[in-house]
Parts: C-alpha cells; sequence; structure tokens
C-alpha cells in the first residue's frame, strides 16, 4: 500500500471555534487522529465513527506515550496508507515538538503538510483582555518556554538580553519555575514593580486570571494554587486588563459555556 498523509495540525488554545477551517475539514477527513492533552476535546467528536483515536497527552511528570513513540506510531499509520490528523494544542511549531515529528516523517519517506494554528502565546493573554503590544506602552514582545529540554547542560535563554530588550515578555509552560525565572529577569535588571498576569487554563471557562508585579506574580501563583496550563505575561501590557479591556471572564455563565460548544462548519 502506498504512504498515507501526515498532517500536523494546530488545534489552537482552549475554545474549538479558535481551530482553522483548514485544521478542521482535516480533521473530519482523517483515519487516524493522535491528539495532545490540551486540545479542546470537543474537537474529537468532529472526526469520522470510524477514525482511530489515539490520546498522546502528556503531563508535566508522566508522559501517556514518549515521543519516539508517538514518531513511530505517525510513520507506521501513514505507511499503511492512512492520513493521519496529529492534532496539537496551539501551533505545531511554537514549543510543540512539531519539527521534530516532521523531521522524522522525512526520514521515513511519509508526506505531510503543516497546518498552523492560533498560539496559545498571544490567545490566551487575548481571552485574558491583555494585548502584547499597545503603541503607547510596547512595540515588541518576546516568547520564552520555562520548560526547556532537561537534557541540556544550562538554559539557552540569555535573560539579560531579554531583560534589556524591552516590550513584554511572555512565559508558557513556566508555572513550576516562575520564581526562578522572575529571578532572573529580577537580577538582570528588569525593575520588580514591572505590571505582570498569569493565566491558568486560557480559553476555556476554567479561565482564572490574577494581576500583579514581577516582584509578586509568582508568590501569587503559588498563594492561588495555579496549575498548568498557565501563561504568564509581564509587561505594562498587563495593566490594559484592568483598565477595561477584559472581556472573557465578564461574559454570562450561559453565553461563556456556548462559547465551548464545538465547532461546526456548514
Amino acid at each position: 500500500m502506498s504512504a498515507g498523509m501526515v498532517y500536523l495540525i494546530g488545534a489552537g488554545p482552549g475554545d474549538p471555534d479558535l481551530i482553522t477551517r483548514k485544521g478542521l475539514r482535516l480533521l473530519r477527513r482523517a483515519d487516524v487522529v493522535i491528539y495532545d492533552r490540551l486540545i479542546a476535546y470537543e474537537l474529537l467528536e468532529e472526526t469520522h465513527s470510524d477514525a482511530e483515536l489515539i490520546d498522546a497527552g502528556k503531563q508535566p511528570t508522566r508522559h501517556r506515550l514518549g515521543q519516539d513513540k508517538i514518531n513511530a506510531i505517525l510513520i507506521d499509520r501513514a505507511l499503511k496508507g492512512n492520513r493521519v490528523a496529529r492534532l496539537k494544542g496551539g501551533d505545531p511549531f511554537v514549543f510543540g515538538r512539531g519539527a521534530e515529528e516532521a523531521l522524522a516523517c522525512r526520514r521515513h519517506g511519509v508526506p505531510f503538510e503543516i497546518v498552523p494554528g492560533v498560539s496559545s502565546a498571544f490567545a490566551v493573554p487575548a481571552y485574558a483582555g491583555i494585548p502584547l503590544t499597545h503603541r503607547q506602552v510596547s512595540s515588541a514582545f518576546s516568547v520564552i518556554t520555562g520548560h526547556e529540554d532537561p537534557a541540556k547542560p544550562e538554559s539557552s535563554i540569555n535573560y539579560r538580553a531579554l531583560a534589556q530588550l524591552g516590550g513584554t515578555i511572555v512565559i508558557m509552560m513556566g508555572v513550576k519555575r516562575l520564581g526562578e525565572i522572575t529571578r532572573q529577569l529580577l537580577n538582570h535588571g528588569l525593575d520588580g514593580i514591572m505590571p505582570a498576569a498569569i493565566i491558568e487554563s486560557g480559553a476555556t471557562p476554567r479561565q482564572r486570571t490574577l494581576v500583579g508585579s514581577l516582584d509578586t506574580i509568582a508568590g501569587m501563583a503559588r498563594a492561588h494554587d495555579i496549575q498548568p496550563p498557565a501563561i504568564t505575561v509581564i509587561g505594562e501590557v498587563a495593566r490594559l486588563r484592568q483598565a477595561g479591556v477584559a472581556w472573557f471572564d465578564l461574559l454570562p455563565e450561559d453565553v461563556l459555556l456556548g462559547t465551548m460548544a464545538p465547532a461546526r462548519l456548514p
């Protein structure tokens, strides 16, 4: 049987309506769907009844399937002639290991296509009423991971340059190391009174946002037991939430839950 096809699809964060039309169309056609923990599970209702659904969800301390096993399943199912949808939270190329999966496909002669998704790096702050840029307070933003490869001998993040760049800093997957990260930024010159916010379970009905400052946000996260997934935003833009940009949290409960209905195109 000729090789099938692997589609690395960004599902977007939280709200199932944030998947792209192309991503949804390919998901509905897939013979095999390998999905991550952080996708909106309503999207699985869009798959056809005969599709094989494989849970590849990873938690910080427990992986249902290791990355090598995920790669092997992608290749195995595609070489059997299947259309394989690899459904990943956010965007597959933004801290999503999508490039590793694409390279594994290439090594084994499996054709693949990348379907970009709405990244949680900017979508989750937007749902919390925090724009990453504003022409009066921030003309740039940086995105870093708080969960680097543990096999690396040291962090590859240049905190000095990050602190000097200015603008907005977005920290993804950084709940466990938030105290260490904020200390690095303070030690390299960022002002402790810089506004900061942390958003838990963004773009879902469970969304929770805390606003403080660079020197208080890690302690606030511990005191309120903030759990992954969570995104931290550091910069003057964090003030704009309380200045009137907050919107998602203010929706009536019935409307809020309605936004989480399965995405369906005509």
